[in-house]
C-alpha cells in the first residue's frame, strides 16, 4: 500500500511588514485503502495543506513524499475534488470521465468503456450524453468523482466537496463515497466542517486548530468500516457511540473558538 506524507510543513503569508504563519512544523500520513478526515473551523489551515499536498502550493520549509519518492508538482496520483465541481461544461457527462484516460493515449473505444464503468459506479450511467448544465448539484459531484476514479489515483483529496449540497443530497454522496472507498481501496483525505460527516466517514479524524495550524485531538471512528461490513447509515448515526464522540468534538472546537 501506498503512503502520502507532509513531513515538518512550513508556510507563511507575509503582508507589508508582517508575518503570518498557517501552517508551522506540521506533519501528516496518509496511507492507502484508509479515509483520512480534517475536521477543524474556517481559516485554520485545512484546505492550504491540501493544496500542498496535491502539489498546488509549495511550502516554505518541509517535504511532500509519495512512497519516499520527494513530490514538487501535481501528478496523476494524488486526484483533487473541489467544493466547485471544475467540470468541462462543452463536453456531456461520458467525454468529462473520459478526458484525462484521452491525455494518457488510451484508444477511444476503451476510453468509452472505462468512462461507462466510473459513470455506472457513481449511479450516472443513465446520463452519459447529457450535458453538465442538465445536471443536478449533487449529480455534478458525482461525475466529478467518476472523472478522478477513471484516471486511477492512489490518493483522492477532496476539498468540502459535499458543503453546497442540501442534507439529503449530501448523505446520498456521504454513502457514495463509503462505497467507492470499499470498492477500488483508494486513499482519500477529505476536509470538512461538518462533525458527523467526519465521524461517519472517517478510519482516522484529526481535529484542528489554527492558524497555525495544529492537532488538537485524534479519534480512530469505527463507523465506515462497519458501513464497508454492512451495517446501514442509519443505525450507526443513532448509536450512542456516535452522538458520544460528535459531542467530545463539539466540545473541542467549541474550547477552542473560546481561547
Amino acid at each position: 500500500m501506498s503512503r502520502l506524507t507532509a513531513n515538518n510543513i512550513s508556510l507563511s503569508y507575509t503582508k507589508g511588514r508582517s508575518v503570518r504563519p498557517i501552517i508551522q512544523d506540521f506533519s501528516l500520513s496518509l496511507e492507502q485503502g484508509e479515509i483520512n478526515v480534517l475536521l477543524g473551523s474556517s481559516g485554520c489551515g485545512k484546505s492550504t495543506i491540501l493544496n500542498i499536498l496535491a502539489g498546488f502550493k509549495a511550502p516554505d520549509a518541509g517535504i511532500v513524499s509519495l512512497d519516499h519518492q520527494q513530490l514538487t508538482s501535481p501528478s496523476a496520483e494524488r486526484a483533487v475534488v473541489f467544493q466547485d465541481h471544475a467540470l468541462m461544461p462543452w463536453l456531456n457527462a461520458i467525454d468529462n470521465v473520459a478526458i484525462g484516460l484521452r491525455i494518457n493515449g488510451v484508444n477511444k473505444q476503451e476510453r468509452r468503456q472505462q468512462a461507462l464503468h466510473y459513470l455506472q459506479l457513481v449511479g450516472l450511467a443513465d446520463y452519459a450524453s447529457h450535458a453538465v448544465r442538465e445536471l443536478s448539484g449533487g449529480q455534478r459531484q458525482r461525475l466529478g468523482l467518476a472523472r478522478v476514479l477513471a484516471i486511477k489515483p492512489r490518493f483522492i483529496l477532496l476539498d468540502e466537496p459535499f458543503g453546497a449540497l442540501d442534507a439529503l443530497t449530501r448523505e446520498k454522496m456521504q454513502q457514495l463515497l463509503l462505497r467507492i472507498w470499499k470498492e477500488t481501496g483508494v486513499g482519500i483525505l477529505l476536509i470538512t466542517h461538518s462533525v458527523d460527516e467526519g465521524l461517519l466517514l472517517a478510519s482516522n479524524l484529526l481535529v484542528l486548530k489554527g492558524p497555525p495550524l495544529g492537532v488538537i485531538a485524534r479519534f480512530n471512528p469505527e463507523f465506515s468500516r462497519r458501513f464497508h461490513n454492512g451495517e446501514s447509515v442509519r443505525t450507526l448515526k443513532a448509536e450512542y457511540s456516535f452522538s458520544q464522540q460528535r459531542q467530545q468534538i463539539l466540545d473541542l472546537l467549541l474550547e477552542e473558538s473560546d481561547d
